[in-house]
């Protein structure tokens, strides 16, 4: 009989996110694995939630349940009953749903990947039920939300009660094991993987047309950790050089206004393009047509836009910050600048757009490194440790980059 394994997370596709294209990937590396695997997908924002009840628009807690490529997903909607619910009354309905899947389907572990919408919820589970957790850190959870006062106290009880915990950088696991030192013993750090891509099968992205120059790109959605200050202020100096900067993707709605602030104020307008938000696959056919990838991130997990530029050989410019700073080599297989450094940035962005052979030299050791040692069944062989570790209780495991 299969063991059954519960994810839950804030998106899967076809919703658009770096967090559902990893748990789509590794759902999929679990079932070859023989897993049954189930997928539990909510959100603990509830804006959408608040604007349908001040419209009068109510409903009683929901589970839509669908198969996708094998994995059995769930996606929960909590009750929306009042125009001045708090946040406490939809997490509760969400929480009687995943006792309710629990009791149906008795899983063999959960596993949760964002550790304070998800992780709490999931791991209290957990513990009520005698299954096992792993909690998945990826990024903004233990960078930002952990200055949150209200959150900091579950994402400490939730690093402290999980049977184990993988990150996708070594700087995360340095913070929690800051946070919760207990867990040295019962955590791990490994990259994201990727699969090949055949950008020569990929549609003609519809602003190619606009692009001159050297070509300096980034892809995302854009947002304060991604450090487009910086850029800015680095495509500033560059002088007479002829260039287009290219971000592919938008900026987070939040911060909208901020960001057409520091774009009118950077004298640049007629120098950038942007996108809007389109599909993956057009925004992966922008990246063959990118002399420079920049990712100036201030802090950023292991983002796949980065293994994507990898595998489009591309020249990378990137920040000494999480995974990115410990994939890039300096001079190896990209440019690696201190966050915060626009003058850095711009001196790197000037020493490749002067020398096309550095960039392909760059680009193919990048594409090389990602090829080989950020490959699908990397990834796959270090998820198989860590599920054998936390069901049969085997010794701890030293699972590092």
């Amino acid at each position: 009989m299969k063991l059954k394994v519960c994810i839950t997370a804030l998106e899967f596709p076809p919703d658009v996110g770096g967090v559902g294209e990893s748990v789509h990937r590794i759902a999929q590396m679990l079932i070859q694995l023989g897993y049954e695997v189930h997928v539990v997908v909510f959100r603990a924002i509830f804006r959408e939630e608040r604007e349908k009840a001040l419209a009068g628009e109510y409903r009683r807690a929901g589970c839509q349940t669908s198969e996708q490529n094998g994995v059995i997903v769930h996606r929960l909607h909590p009750a929306i009953r009042s125009s001045i619910a708090k946040e406490q009354d939809y997490l509760s309905d969400l929480y009687d749903q995943l006792s309710i899947l629990q009791r149906r389907y008795r899983f063999d572990l959960l596993h949760a990947f964002f550790i304070n919408e998800m992780g709490f919820l999931t791991t209290l589970l957990g513990k009520e039920n005698g299954v096992p957790v792993i909690n998945s850190v990826r990024g903004a959870d233990l960078h930002k939300h952990i200055f949150s006062p209200p959150q900091q106290s579950q994402i400490t009880w939730t690093l402290a009660n999980s049977a184990w915990t993988t990150f996708v950088s070594r700087d995360l696991m340095k913070r929690a094991r800051a946070l919760v030192p207990e867990i040295e013993s019962r955590s791990s750090a490994f990259w994201n993987s990727i699969a090949p891509i055949a950008f020569d099968q990929l549609p003609i992205p519809a602003l190619v047309d606009q692009l001159h120059g050297t070509v300096i790109g980034s892809v995302g959605s854009f947002r304060d950790k991604k450090g487009v200050e910086y850029l800015l202020d680095a495509c500033q100096t560059l002088g007479d050089l002829d260039f287009t900067l290219l971000f592919v993707g938008d900026f987070v709605g939040k911060e909208s206004d901020y960001w057409q602030q520091e774009l009118h104020a950077s004298g640049l307008a007629d120098r950038v393009l942007i996108t809007g938000k389109i599909s993956r696959a057009e925004a992966l056919a922008y990246l063959p047509h990118m002399d420079i990838f920049a990712i100036p991130s201030i802090h950023d997990g292991c983002p796949n836009a980065l293994l994507e530029a990898m595998l489009a050989a591309r020249a990378i410019v990137g920040t000494h910050v999480d995974a990115i700073g410990e994939i890039l080599e300096d001079g190896v297989n990209g440019f690696v600048i201190n966050p915060f450094s626009s003058i850095e940035l711009a001196d790197a962005i000037q020493r490749l757009s002067q020398q096309p052979d550095l960039r392909q030299q760059l680009g193919i050791a990048a594409r090389n490194k990602v090829l080989t040692q950020l490959a699908p069944a990397v990834e796959q062989q270090q998820w198989q440790q860590v599920y054998d570790q936390v069901l049969h209780a085997a010794k701890p495991l030293k699972l590092h980059v």
